[in-house]
């Protein structure tokens, strides 16, 4: 490994109990790590338009990572699970890098926007039931109401059941501004899904959350 850059000039990669052992240049193998590691914070500062996913169409006509694919074509070994998790993982944090961009767009953050998007679907709740459904804090939903308050969309109102919680409810600025940034939402959803059928979203609701059980049962294990 060069101390310099951190990447080793040999890749070690078991499979089904054997070593095989390839070389490759530290941008491919940055490449392969970049798929696994990335954070959102390394994908903002990119235009991945001009990221170095380089991607092309194999003999059927599907979309697959060149490079990643061509840092491992010496091992001869199936590797369609790799690729199309590393495809997955990729897509996530783009679509959530999208996500961030769309609510700076608006003066918010995604977790502000996501506060006002259940708010408006479920009305008024307990900060505690917020933060639950949001998978979040109580801690972090304290402070994405108190941003949220001191711009005007949000109040903090007695819970009438529970004299000792607090309920967050949209102000009718709150209510029209997520209104409309819901509305726009919808329409920048279908835009990026241009291009795919209503069998090709059925099919990749349907992929996903079949990857989603299979996850739960390898963490319930």
């Amino acid at each position: 490994m060069s101390p310099s850059d951190g990447a080793p000039r040999d890749v070690e990669v078991g499979v089904d109990d054997h070593l095989a052992r390839i070389t490759c240049d530290r941008a491919l193998y940055s490449v392969i790590m970049k798929s696994f590691t990335m954070n959102t914070d390394e994908l903002k500062s990119h235009d991945l338009t001009k990221f170095p996913f380089e991607l092309a169409r194999d003999e059927n006509g599907r979309v697959y990572l060149k490079r990643f694919r061509e840092l491992f074509e010496p091992l001869n070994v199936d590797l369609t699970a790799v690729e199309a998790l590393a495809a997955l993982r990729i897509a996530g944090k783009s679509m959530h890098l999208m996500q961030e961009r769309w609510a700076e767009k608006h003066g918010l953050s995604e977790g502000r926007i996501g506060v006002l998007f259940r708010l408006y679907r479920c009305g008024d709740m307990p900060l505690g039931e917020l933060a639950d459904d949001l998978d979040s804090t109580p801690r972090n939903i304290t402070g994405l109401v108190d941003h949220l308050e001191r711009d005007g969309l949000v109040e903090r109102v007695p819970d009438p059941a529970d004299r000792r919680s607090v309920r967050a409810r949209l102000t009718q600025t709150g209510r029209t501004q997520t209104e409309a940034i819901w509305k726009e939402g919808l329409q920048h959803q279908h835009e990026v899904v241009g291009g795919l059928s209503k069998d090709d979203l059925s099919q990749l609701r349907h992929l996903c959350l079949l990857l989603v059980e299979n996850a739960r049962k390898e963490l319930g294990k």
